[in-house]
C-alpha cells in the first residue's frame, strides 16, 4: 500500500511526463487529446502562419527600405570624407605651425619675455597663428558650407537607419519565434502521419511533408487531397486531372490562376533555385517542358503521371528536372 507521501509524488512524476504531449492538443482544442489529427495540427500551423506572414511582408519592405538607406548613407559619407580630409589637411598646417613656434620658443610667454624684454614678442606670434588660422578657414570656406550641407542631411538618416536597425531585429526574432514554432508543429504532425496519414504506394509518408500556412502550402494541401484520383488527359478536377490540370485545380483552390498548359504555367510562375523550393512550388521536367508537378516538400511532388495511373506522390529526382516555378 502507497504512503501518502509517495502517491502524490508518483503522481507529479506522471503529470510532468505527459503535460508535453497533453498541452498541444489542448491548446488546439481546449480540451486533452491523446493524439491531435493533422487537420488539427494544421489549423493551428495556418493560425501561427497568418501571425508570421504579415511579419515577413513587414521585415520584407524594412529590408527594402534600410538597404536602400544605407546606400544613400554610404553617398553621402563617400561625398563627405574628401572634404573633412581638406579641413583636417588645414587644421595640420595650423597645427604644425603652432608646434614649430612652441618648439622653438616663440610662443612660450616666458621664453618671449626672457629673450627680448618685450611681452609684444609673445602677441605678435599669436596674432600671427591667428591670422594663418583665418587664412586657412577662408581658403576652405566653401569646402566647409559642403560639409554641413551634407552633414545636416546624414544626421537624420543615421537616426533614421538606427532605428529601423532595431526594428529590423525585433521583426526577425519574431519571425525565428513564429517559424521555430510552426517547425515544431509540422514535427508532430509528420509522426500523426507517419502513424495514419499514409496510405501506401500512392501517399508513402505524410503530404504535404511540410506545412507553412499560406497560399503555397493551401496549394500543395490541395493536390495531397486528390491523391488516388484518375488521370485523364485534359482534365482539370474535381474528379479527375492531367498534370498540369491538377497544378492548375489545386492554385485555383488557394485563389491564383494558372493556364492549363505547362508551358504557359513555366511562363506564368517565376523562376527559383532547388535551394529556394517550399511546398506549393511547381517542379517541370524535360527539356520541352512536358510535365510539371507540385511539391510537397522533403523532395516529394505530387503530380498526375500518365493516362491508367493516378494521382500520386512521387520524388522529383525521379525525373529529369526542367526548372522550378514559383506562384506569384
Amino acid at each position: 500500500m502507497e504512503t501518502h507521501t509517495r502517491r502524490p509524488q508518483r503522481l507529479a512524476r506522471l503529470l510532468v511526463a505527459t503535460l508535453g504531449g497533453l498541452s498541444l492538443a489542448v491548446g488546439i482544442t481546449g480540451a486533452a487529446h491523446a493524439e491531435p489529427t493533422p487537420a488539427e495540427l494544421e489549423a493551428q500551423i495556418d493560425k501561427k502562419w497568418n501571425e508570421v506572414e504579415p511579419i515577413i511582408e513587414q521585415h520584407n519592405q524594412l529590408k527594402g527600405e534600410l538597404k536602400a538607406n544605407l546606400a544613400k548613407q554610404a553617398t553621402l559619407k563617400n561625398q563627405i570624407d574628401p572634404l573633412q580630409a581638406q579641413v583636417d589637411t588645414a587644421l595640420l598646417r595650423v597645427s604644425a605651425f603652432s608646434v614649430l613656434q612652441y618648439k622653438t620658443g616663440r610662443v612660450s610667454s616666458f621664453n618671449a619675455l626672457m629673450t627680448t624684454g618685450s611681452p609684444d614678442t609673445f602677441a605678435e606670434q599669436l596674432v600671427m597663428l591667428n591670422m594663418l588660422a583665418k587664412d586657412e578657414a577662408e581658403g576652405i570656406k566653401d569646402v566647409l558650407d559642403s560639409k554641413k550641407v551634407l552633414d545636416d542631411q546624414k544626421k537624420p538618416l543615421d537616426e533614421l537607419i538606427a532605428s529601423q536597425k532595431a526594428a529590423e531585429a525585433e521583426m526577425a526574432a519574431k519571425e525565428t519565434t513564429i517559424n521555430a514554432e510552426i517547425k515544431s508543429l509540422n514535427e508532430l504532425r509528420t509522426k500523426v502521419y507517419g502513424t495514419s496519414g499514409a496510405t501506401g504506394e500512392l501517399r508513402p509518408v505524410a503530404c504535404p511533408v511540410e506545412y507553412s500556412g499560406g497560399d503555397a502550402a493551401k496549394a500543395a494541401q490541395v493536390a495531397c487531397q486528390q491523391i488516388s484520383k484518375k488521370y485523364v488527359w485534359a482534365a482539370e478536377g474535381p474528379n479527375t486531372f492531367d498534370c498540369s490540370g491538377l497544378t492548375l485545380y489545386a492554385w485555383k483552390q488557394a485563389g491564383h490562376t494558372l493556364r492549363h498548359y505547362t508551358k504557359w504555367q513555366y511562363q506564368d510562375t517565376k523562376r527559383i533555385t532547388r535551394a529556394e523550393l517550399k511546398a506549393g512550388d511547381l517542379v517541370f521536367f524535360y527539356s520541352d517542358l512536358h510535365h510539371v508537378g507540385i511539391y510537397v516538400g522533403g523532395g516529394w511532388m505530387v503530380h498526375a503521371p500518365t493516362s491508367g495511373d493516378v494521382v500520386r506522390m512521387k520524388k522529383i529526382d525521379s525525373g529529369p528536372i526542367a526548372g522550378y516555378g514559383r506562384v506569384a
